[in-house]
Formats: structure tokens, sequence, C-alpha cells
């Protein structure tokens, strides 16, 4: 008996990598989530909104190289387009399926719920258009070459994609065949133009540097960038977004490049390099930390998903993995290294009754993280404050650098502890984040999930008082929570949490964290506007950052 429409296309995703998929039922979409919920491959992951389904996806994502949310028609996928974005904007590859109504309905033009009443029903699939890489309408006839044409744009580009299932069509058979689409390979030509311009430039140059950038680990890439650079002793920095992307332990790795807001050595030596290599990286106004940062671009070489840049010359269909597979003996070793030390978060201070500072509370959290650890950080003071942490061998430090959607990180954690289970998940949120997507708690307890999850009390938006002419103003207010309280609310019934307003509270919550064999959610009280001094630093340009005066 022939594949159905939406059989096909569940085990053309199971075969790359998928294995869970998340999502909110809707009627629409009832015949994808059936066949999700029979598939012997894949799990049905119900999460409390669809934003937050589309979150989950993108975490899981990150641990997995590929995850997929399900929405229903309309109200459902709009719901989720935010994340779906943000998903685009990362480099992550999310398949998003939706279920819409059948045929009929559509060629009619009927007047149905989830619609906008005026017949249109290709107006939500135009929405999606700019924020995807790829998309297409399923039938019977185009569901195998579409199928595959979308696996390989969503890998392709490491981006979401979108597959509109008319309910009816999903239980038809299949009515084409067709080949998997290969990888991507270089023009020959120009990889081996490419990768002798990029060993010239590094071999004659006086000083040079690398800034490994997130795509490398998107493309799972970064042991290949690792055994690159330490074959040729080059010295590589970090900038934000792309924190902990190569190992921090590495003694080529000489710290956050950061512009001038801190760390002025690194800043010092990366910019008065003869070439700066950046592989995978993006010059963001995230990572460029607020537009301080000085690279020249005539000394700039960037070894990007699919071209080559050195200066102004640029060499294309040169992929990623082919030239990192290029370079590694054409380049000379770089005997001595600078004498940078990676800059640090400071010693544990405080203690007892000492309300909790940020000097205080960033380096108790560096100090907690342990290797191979997963570390999911909102967008904010949480993640800002952990920039000078140093992340243990095997640990992943994960944000939202240049989306930068506030509440991303709850719903991205639980989807990230669903796809690596075995190891131990770390989420650091503010509460203003929080309130926006806190309802995922309840499925980490729901799938018996063990995470440690930090909210960070401020009493408001303290990054946006940061970053905005009076840090008093009241649209940075938020409403008050009994944040400890929510897990037990929500069925969390067994979870060890805490409220932690001084050093030694907060001490002896994270020793009962450490060693709990539960879930656990510590609620850290500090003063309103008690930042992190790499904020502060922020706060000091924010002039410049955003020419308000």
């Amino acid at each position: 008996m022939a594949e159905t429409v939406i059989e096909f296309v569940l085990r053309r995703l199971s075969e790359n990598g998928v294995g869970d998929i998340f999502g909110v039922a809707g009627d629409y979409a009832f015949p994808v989530n059936d066949a999700i919920v029979e598939h012997p491959a894949i799990n049905w992951i119900g999460c409390c909104n669809e934003l937050n389904a589309a979150c989950a996806a993108d975490g899981y994502a990150r641990m997995r190289g590929v995850g997929a949310v399900c929405t229903t028609y309309g109200v459902g996928e709009l719901a989720a387009i935010s994340a779906i974005a943000g998903s685009y904007a990362e480099h992550v590859a999310v398949f998003h399926l939706v279920g819409t109504p059948n045929s009929a309905t559509e060629e009619g033009r009927a007047l149905v719920h989830h619609t906008l009443g005026n017949g249109e029903f290709d107006l939500f699939h135009r929405m999606a258009e700019p924020v995807v890489t790829a998309s297409a309408i399923m039938t019977p006839q185009n569901a195998v070459p579409e199928t595959e044409r979308l696996i390989s744009a969503a890998l392709y580009h490491r981006r979401p994609v979108y597959l509109a299932i008319p309910s009816d069509v999903a239980t038809m058979p299949v009515l084409a065949d067709a080949l998997p689409l290969g990888l991507p390979v270089s023009d020959p030509d120009s990889l081996a133009a490419a990768t002798g311009a990029v060993a010239t430039a590094l071999n004659n140059a006086g000083q040079a540097c690398a800034l490994p950038g997130i795509l490398l680990r998107r493309l799972g890439l970064t042991d290949a960038a690792s055994e690159f650079l330490d074959g040729c002793g080059l010295p590589f920095a970090t900038m934000f977004a792309d924190k902990s992307v190569l190992a921090e332990d590495n003694p080529n790795y000489i710290g956050m490049y950061v512009g001038r807001l801190m760390d002025e050595p690194v800043r010092a030596f990366v910019e008065s390099c003869d070439v700066v290599l950046m592989i995978g990286a993006m010059l963001t106004d995230g990572n460029t930390a607020g537009r301080t940062v000085r690279l020249d671009p005539d000394k700039t070489i960037t070894i990007g998903q699919h071209c080559t840049t050195v200066g102004s010359v640029v060499y294309r269909n040169v992929e990623m993995a082919d030239i990192l597979r290029q370079l590694p003996g054409r380049v000379t070793n770089r005997a001595q290294r600078p004498a940078i030390t990676p800059e640090r978060l400071g010693p544990i201070v405080g203690g007892d009754d000492d309300i909790i500072t940020a000097d205080a509370l960033y380096p108790r959290w560096e100090n907690f993280l342990r290797p191979n650890d997963v570390i999911m950080t909102d967008t904010g003071t949480s993640s800002l404050g952990m920039t000078f942490a140093q992340i243990p061998h095997g640990a992943q430090f994960h944000n939202q650098t240049l989306w930068a959607s506030i509440g991303w990180a709850t719903p991205a954690a639980f989807g990230a502890a669903v796809g690596a289970p075995d190891r131990r998940l770390i989420l650091i949120t503010g509460e203003g984040s929080h309130q926006m997507t806190a309802q995922e708690i309840s499925q980490f307890g729901r799938r018996d999930l063990r995470p440690i999850i930090f909210v960070l009390n401020n009493s408001g938006y303290l990054s946006e008082r940061m970053l905005c002419k009076d840090m008093t103003l009241a649209y940075n207010d938020i409403a008050a929570w009994n944040y400890a309280e929510l897990p037990h609310a929500m069925g969390c019934q067994d979870w060890f949490t805490a409220r932690v307003s001084t050093c030694g509270q907060l001490d002896e919550a994270l020793k009962t964290a450490e060693h709990a064999d539960t879930a656990a959610y510590i609620e850290v009280v500090t003063d309103a506007f008690e930042a992190p001094l790499m904020y502060q630093k922020l706060h000091e340009n924010v002039e410049s950052f955003y020419n308000l005066r």
C-alpha cells in the first residue's frame, strides 16, 4: 500500500533526525496530529501554545541539528510566526508543519473559522514566506519532490521551512517518486582559489587571529574548526552570540571580544591583527557590542556558509565544511601565542545575610556550571551577566542575540531538554522574560525532565531600563508574581523550589540544587537596578548605541 502524504513527510523528517515534533493540536491539523502520534519513530510533544512550541523546536534543533513544530491553520501558525522568524535569524533548521482546511473548502472560498472571512486561503502562507527559506503547499503529486526540496533547503541554509498540508491531502497516497537530494558541494576551482587565498593571507600576516561563529555549531563543524585552529596555533576570541562555540579551555582561546565595552587586551589584540579570520560569525549589533568594534574590512577574511571573502574578493560556491577540510597543513603553525588570559567574572564574594549583588551572583552561577551542561539564557541582564563566565569543557552556552525575543529561553530550554535528555539543562532567565512563556514549566514536569531553573527577579525589565533615557519609566515595570510557587501550581509537585534574597540563602539553594534528584527552580531577588558590569558599560554607551541624543 502506498504511503500517504503525511506518512511520507514524517518518514523523511525522521530519516533526517527529527524524533520529536512540538505543537498544539487543531481541527484542521488533526490528520497530521494523528499521524505523528501513530508514527513509530516520532513522539508528539504537546506545548502550552504555538509560540512556545516553535521556540521549543528551536531549542531542540540546537541540540539535534533539526527540529519540527506542528500548528493548525491561521490562528496557530500566526501564533508561532515570531519564533519561526527567530529561527530564521539565528540559522536554526525548523520544519513548520501546518494543517490547513481541505481542498474543497479552499477551492470553494468557504467562510470558515480561523480565516478572515474573505475566502482567501493563501494569506497566511504568504505571511510566512519572508521568515522561511522555502515553502510549499502539499498535493499528492508534489509531496515527494517538494518534501525533498524543503529538506534540502532547510539543511543548506540552516533555516526554517514551511509545509502546508490540507487535511484531506494528508491521508491521500503520494503519486510521485524522487531520489533524496544530495548535500551541497563546492566548485573545485573556487574552493582551490579560496583555500589558497586564505592560506597565503594567514602565512603572510605578522599577527593574526580568528573569530569563530555560531554557524560552526549549526553546521556541526566545531570539531573541524578546532582541528584547523589547533593545527596552526591561531589564537581566537568569540563575540557574544558565539560564546562557547569552541571550547573556552582551549589554550588558543584569549577571551571575549566585546569591542570597547570591556576586556581591552582582547580588543587591542584583535583590532591590531594583520588578518582577522571570521569563521561563521556575523557582525550584528549584538556581536559588535553596540557597534563599538573596529575591524578593517581589508584585513578581514570571512569564511561563510557557502562563500569565502578575502578582503574585497568573494569566492562563491565554497562550502564551509570543504574549506575547513582543505586548510589544515596549508597554514604555518604559530608557535608563539599572545600573552592574554581570558577575563573572568571574579571571585565569590558576600555571604550569610549580605544582599545579592551582581558581583556576588554571576561568579556563583559560573562556579555552578559543569562540563557538558546546556545553558540557555534569555536576552537581557541574565545573559549579558554571563558574558565572561568560563564555560566548562563540553558545555554549551545558548542565547538569541540577533532576534533577541524575550521569553525565548524557557520554551527553548524545554526543547533542548527533550533533544538532549542525558545532559544537565540550566535555564537562566529574567522575570520579565519569564512572564512571556512561563507556562512551559509545566511541560518539564509532564515529561519528567529535571532542569535547574534560575529566575532573576529585579522588579521589571532591567535590560530595558539600562538602555533607555530614564530608568524609572513606568513601561519597564511589570506585575509582581510569586515565582517560586509557579512549579507547584503548574503540576511540578516534587520540584525543589526556593526564593532567595541573600548570599547565604543562595549558597544553600545552589548546594541543594547541585545534589537534588529532582528539578530545581530558584527565584533570585536583587535590587531593581542591580546590573552586571557588562550592562553598565553598555549603558554608558547607550547614546552611541541608539543615537538617542
